[in-house]
């Protein structure tokens, strides 16, 4: 399909090594993709749902030792440990491509490898990043085509360029002490042995859009973030956009798919999801910055998702999506997972194929960590510029961690350098779900802390760079919570869909259409000038969500200080300087 020289090149080094029995291009093709799902099928790799309730809906069960991203053999390998950085784990490149190209060695012996071209983003845009993924899995290639724009289109899109991300994936024998995810960012490649988990194999994914994406990024002056991007049409407005970064149980998906109270959504007001989880931001022609989602689809967490918590995501699993790790309903054969809805199924089959009844057992049937691969444009709110090669302009970055106390509902960063101050210092607690434990404060900087494909000093002082370029075209950037608790231990804001009401004051402060309270912390509503109407919060309980506790911010900046410690000389001197402008603030207000 191509006649690449690099791609022949490492397509022929690769077989050398895993030496498959033959080799299989994916065109993109529903025709090829069907047989493809007809062959998995057949080998018990997949399991083809009812299609009349799930049309073109399949199962997947992978081994119980691998079910989630592991991080602890996350590897980025640089020439040297401080490019990597301290928060990442670190190999040399020679020792690391010695060590997974042996695991997998001769390990498609038998099998076919799988060449799927891909592209991040619109292909042909200036957005759009190109990478080639070699797989012998049929579940990887299907996931894929379903996360990526994947097909022969992208070779001829490709040409004769050398500048492509160069993936290999080797399911092996799935043994966790030999399961590696390796990322060279200067080589830009991608190696996963031992895993048939989506976070590991799709290298498409966190791998590359992140990952390779970050350092890729920091080379050519542009961004790769861990944020979702939303559209906002508000009555008699232009729709704007923003993008926002949240650690793991902090409702991102919620977030980026909201659906406005009804009291809104009488005056007109409407939310589109652009995209979930990744952003990549450039600098436009117009001097401001400006975002797409670089994936094609969905790969969410299915415990949760409902009706009730999140209709829009719901509704994009109902046709064309691959679920792993989830119950099997035998009576109709279809799926369920714990929060769907509150009759589980009796005559079922676990996530890991034994029989459960949900009425009787004890264990959860659905992982907790089991998923959905849905196509983008199943979503029922989808942005009707999610498919523009130029991306939207964002008017706003929002940062945001789950925090009990402390944290204010919303507040607005002094100036650019402050805002990446606030990003930098982001923190989150635990739910039992995530860690066992509740309210362990975790610093995750902008939510990139396992994405950082390079030294995350290095990578705040990218930030601090870009703002420079932006100049007075840079978004303004803000900090939400929307679980602090009262003494009860109760959330005070309802959260979901009355996020909208958060949304509508940043606008207004984007727009300069409302004055804020100068604070040491940041710029801060007027309680007056967030809308409660219909919401049944009482304008005490907003007050408790305004407030700034001096004693507990100067604890945190205690945390901060330990935190920024581990990064050395390499911390931007703006951020030391934001957080002793921070500390003389809150020390002589």
């Amino acid at each position: 399909m191509t006649k690449n020289s690099s791609v022949l090149k490492f397509i022929e080094e690769m077989k050398s090594i895993v030496n498959p029995k033959d080799v299989v291009w994916i065109d993109g093709s529903e025709k090829q993709l069907e047989a493809l799902r007809k062959t998995a099928c057949e080998k018990n790799e997949i399991i083809k749902l009812n299609q009349e309730k799930l049309p073109g809906c399949y199962l997947r069960r992978t081994n119980p030792n691998d079910v989630a991203r592991t991080e602890s053999r996350t590897i980025i390998c640089t020439p040297t440990k401080e490019e990597a950085g301290p928060t990442n784990n670190w190999w040399e490149p020679k020792y690391a491509y010695e060590k997974v190209l042996g695991i997998a060695k001769n390990s498609y012996e038998n099998k076919t490898m799988y060449v799927i071209p891909y592209s991040m983003g619109i292909p042909g845009s200036t957005f759009a990043k190109i990478g080639i993924e070699l797989t012998d899995s049929i579940y990887t290639v299907l996931n894929m085509a379903i996360m990526t724009r994947v097909g022969k289109n992208i070779l001829d899109i490709l040409g004769d360029s050398d500048d492509w991300v160069r993936g290999l994936h080797a399911t092996c024998d799935v043994d966790e002490e030999k399961r590696y995810v390796c990322h060279f960012p200067q080589d830009k490649t991608i190696i996963s042995v031992n895993s048939e988990y989506g976070g590991n194999v799709l290298l498409g994914k966190k791998c590359f859009a992140l990952r390779i994406a970050s350092y890729m990024g920091k080379k050519e002056n542009w961004l790769a973030e861990h944020m979702l991007i939303l559209g906002i049409k508000r009555p008699g407005c232009e729709t704007k956009y923003v993008c926002a970064a949240f650690p793991s149980a902090c409702g991102k998906t919620n977030f980026a798919m909201l659906i406005p109270p009804e009291i809104y959504r009488k005056k007109g007001y409407k939310v589109w999801c652009v995209g979930d989880d990744i952003s990549w931001l450039r600098i436009g022609k117009d001097g401001r910055l400006w975002a797409i989602n670089p994936e094609n689809g969905f790969f969410g967490v299915a415990p949760g998702t409902s009706m009730k918590s999140n209709p829009n995501a719901l509704i994009s699993t109902q046709k064309n999506t691959i679920f792993t790790n989830v119950v099997q309903n035998l009576d109709d054969n279809t799926v369920w997972w714990e929060g769907l809805d509150k009759n589980p199924p009796e005559n079922a089959l676990d996530w890991k194929g034994n029989p459960w009844n949900g009425k009787t057992s004890s264990e959860k049937g659905a992982h907790p960590n089991s998923r959905f691969t849905a196509p983008t444009k199943n979503c029922p709110c989808l942005s009707p510029e999610f498919d523009n090669p130029e991306g939207v302009p964002i008017s706003a970055i929002i940062f945001g961690g789950r925090r009990a106390h402390t944290m204010p509902l919303v507040y607005e960063a002094l100036s650019w350098s402050h805002g990446v101050f606030i990003g930098s210092s982001l923190s989150s607690e635990s739910t039992a779900a995530s860690t066992g434990k509740t309210g362990v404060l975790k610093h995750n900087p902008m939510a990139m802390m396992p994405f950082c494909g390079y030294n995350m000093g290095d990578y705040f002082s990218h930030w601090i760079k870009m703002g420079k370029m932006l100049g007075k075209n840079a978004p303004k950037i803000f900090n939400v919570n929307w679980f602090k608790t009262n003494e009860k231990g109760d959330f005070i804001w309802p959260g979901y869909g009355e996020n909208i009401r958060v949304l509508d004051w940043i606008l207004d402060r984007c727009e300069n259409k409302t004055k804020a309270k100068s604070t040491p912390i940041g710029y801060m509503p007027h309680e007056r000038d967030i809308n409660l109407e219909e919401s049944g919060i009482k304008k005490e309980d907003l007050s408790k969500l305004l407030e700034v506790d001096t004693s507990a911010w100067l604890n945190e900046t205690e945390k901060i200080k330990e935190f920024y410690s581990i990064f050395k000389e390499k911390l931007p001197r703006e951020l030391q300087d934001e957080l002793k402008s921070l500390i003389f603030r809150l020390k002589n207000n």
